[in-house]
């Protein structure tokens, strides 16, 4: 029996609004269990992830094009034909009778009905787009929309919700820790340097995978360098990277350190114990130690004092990094930033003891929300007259080209 992309698809997006699954882990499932090639997984891929990134938009041209009710099943067919019609360039028919193809018998000739007269409303309904509101043109939740609004122009709020709306561009830095990675990465044709970002480069093509395998690259974008240069970590430093999975962040410790010192990488998660492990392993990491632990937890006495540097990359709303997460903006509620306040000052209080005389702290998000970032930064330098903010940074997509980050060094006084 032909395998008809849009049936998973549809079935994907069905599974996906329940709120238990990301989207990227339902294709890889749906991938395995259904034996698709690349080419049909790629595709499945673009479907998914195309509707869930415009699915404000998609739903009112569907309002505009179905008069009558539309429950779940309809609605889900329906944004993966339209989906395909107007912004995926596939030939009109394959859209029209695959997705056709792809429903329920009872509901063929409706969806039938209602593609082809996307047909022949395509350049109308696309022409509609620029005068539509922002929530609906970019497809984000109308409360943070409004949210942006009160702290941004509305010309920031448009370029960052355009910015969210683009595919990420594949961005990658070469490990300095294996001797031969620069002369090989950097002598391809594909590579180029990232503009702006002297560290970190771009390819044409998909980089090698061996590039990968042997170390040579890690993939991770410009904004994650902040954190990491503002903590400065020195040769022969003890530095803890306290939410280190899967490990970007520590690999680039190790790098400025020149594997020398000591390295402590914990997470609250075991289950992502391995693949931290894999890829300081890869990078050929030599100072670090891992250990399960949760920061939510006060320290335990044998760090107390112990560390010169210490990283916070706390969880957070992931604002900065809704081009990549494209769950992200469906999951958020106005309420997480209470939660998440509450959770990310016990963090950096639980941290506290742990810094030695003159060392340093530096807090870090994915955030573009103050909430999260300075005013935090500001309560707990109020709650704690024995640490300075020395510098910090605020890294925005609509200024800075990346994803968005906050890094802020507080310092211990000696």
């Amino acid at each position: 029996m032909a395998i008809n992309v849009r049936t998973h698809a549809a079935d994907i997006l069905e599974y996906w609004l329940e709120g238990r699954h990301y989207a990227d882990s339902l294709v890889n499932r749906w991938q395995r269990e259904e034996e698709l090639s690349n080419e049909d997984r790629n595709l499945l891929n673009a479907l998914v992830l195309g509707v869930i990134r415009n699915q404000s938009l998609l739903d009112h041209f569907i309002a505009h094009l179905r008069d009558g009710k539309c429950d779940m099943e309809l609605r889900n067919v329906l944004r993966v034909g339209i989906f395909q019609i107007l912004f995926m360039g596939v030939a009109d028919h394959a859209a029209v009778n695959e997705t056709v193809e792809s429903t329920r018998k009872g509901l063929r000739g409706l969806v039938n009905a209602i593609l082809r007269r996307t047909l022949r409303e395509k350049e109308e309904l696309l022409a509609q787009i620029e005068t539509l509101p922002l929530k609906v043109r970019f497809s984000h939740p109308k409360w943070l929309c409004n949210r942006w609004l009160e702290t941004f122009t509305e010309e920031q709020v448009t370029a960052l919700m355009q910015w969210n709306q683009a595919p990420s561009t594949l961005a990658f830095r070469i490990n300095p820790l294996v001797p031969e990675a620069y002369d090989i990465v950097t002598s391809s044709p594909s590579v180029e340097q990232l503009e702006g970002h002297p560290e970190f480069y771009t390819s044409k093509k998909l980089p090698k995978s061996d590039w990968m395998e042997n170390g040579y690259i890690y993939i991770q974008d410009p904004a994650t360098q902040h954190a990491v240069n503002l903590l400065a970590p020195k040769a022969g430093e003890t530095i803890l990277d306290a939410c280190a999975a899967p490990g970007g962040k520590s690999t680039q410790i190790a790098a400025a350190m020149t594997n020398k010192g000591t390295l402590i990488c914990t997470d609250s998660n075991e289950k992502r114990i391995p693949r931290l492990l894999e890829n300081l392993d890869n990078l050929n990491v030599k100072i670090a130690e891992t250990e399960v632990f949760d920061w939510l937890d006060p320290a335990p006495e044998k760090w107390h004092g112990h560390f010169d540097g210490i990283l916070l990359d706390v969880p957070c709303s992931n604002t900065g990094v809704l081009r990549k997460r494209i769950d992200a903006r469906w999951r958020l509620t106005p309420e997480n930033f209470e939660q998440l306040r509450e959770l990310q000052l016990r963090i950096l209080e639980n941290a506290v003891p742990c810094v030695k005389p003159g060392g340093r702290i530096v807090y870090s998000t994915c955030s573009i929300d103050h909430e999260e970032n300075s005013t935090l930064v500001q309560a707990f330098l109020k709650m704690h007259p024995e640490f300075q903010l020395t510098e910090d940074q605020q890294i925005y997509p609509f200024e800075h080209q990346t994803d968005g980050a906050y890094a802020a060094v507080i310092k211990k006084k000696a």
